[in-house]
C-alpha cells in the first residue's frame, strides 16, 4: 500500500460477515484473539467497524457493552501484510468516537499489543478492575485461569 491509496472505515452490514469470520479465525487460530462463529458475527454486527483499502476489506474492530459506562474494542485485526500502516489507529479512533457518542466515558481492551494501545492514548490498569468482562466473556475462555493478556483502558471523560 502507498501514501497515495486510502483507507476507509465505516460499520459492518451482513456483507462482511464471511470476511469477519476469515480475518478473525486467524487470530483465534493462534491463540490471540477469541473465536466467533458467523452466526455470532450476524447477531453482533452492529458493533462491528471494518477497514477498507481500495474496496477490499482489510481489517475489524467491535465495540461490546460491558456496562453503563464502560465498553470494551475486541476483534481488532488486519489481514496479513497491512499491519504497522495506521490502519488499527484509524479502526481505534472511530470505535472510541462510536463510544463517545454513546455517552460512554471508559473504553477498555485486553490485549498482546500493548504499544499499540499506549500510542492511541490507553494505559496500563489491572485486569481485575474489570468484573463486567470476566463475567461477560472470561468465563468462557481457555485461558481463564492463565490469562496472559494485557488491559489498557482510555478515559473518555
Amino acid at each position: 500500500m502507498n501514501s497515495s491509496t486510502t483507507v476507509s472505515v465505516r460499520k459492518a452490514s451482513n456483507i462482511d460477515i464471511e470476511k469477519l469470520y476469515e480475518i478473525i479465525q486467524g487470530y483465534a487460530k493462534q491463540g490471540i484473539m477469541l473465536p466467533r462463529t458467523k452466526e455470532m458475527l450476524e447477531e453482533q454486527i452492529d458493533s462491528f467497524v471494518v477497514a477498507e483499502h481500495d474496496g477490499v476489506l482489510i481489517g475489524c474492530g467491535s465495540l461490546t457493552r460491558l456496562g453503563p459506562d464502560l465498553v470494551e474494542i475486541r476483534s481488532l485485526g488486519m489481514t496479513p501484510g497491512f499491519k504497522g500502516q495506521g490502519i488499527g489507529g484509524k479502526l481505534v479512533n472511530f470505535l472510541v468516537e462510536e463510544a463517545r457518542s454513546q455517552g460512554i466515558v471508559k473504553v477498555m481492551a485486553l490485549t498482546y499489543e500493548v504499544a499499540f494501545f499506549q500510542k492511541n492514548g490507553f494505559t496500563l490498569v489491572p485486569k481485575e478492575i474489570f468484573p463486567e468482562k470476566v463475567w461477560k466473556d472470561c468465563m468462557h475462555c481457555k485461558k481463564q485461569y492463565c490469562c496472559d493478556e494485557i488491559a489498557v483502558l482510555k478515559r473518555l471523560d
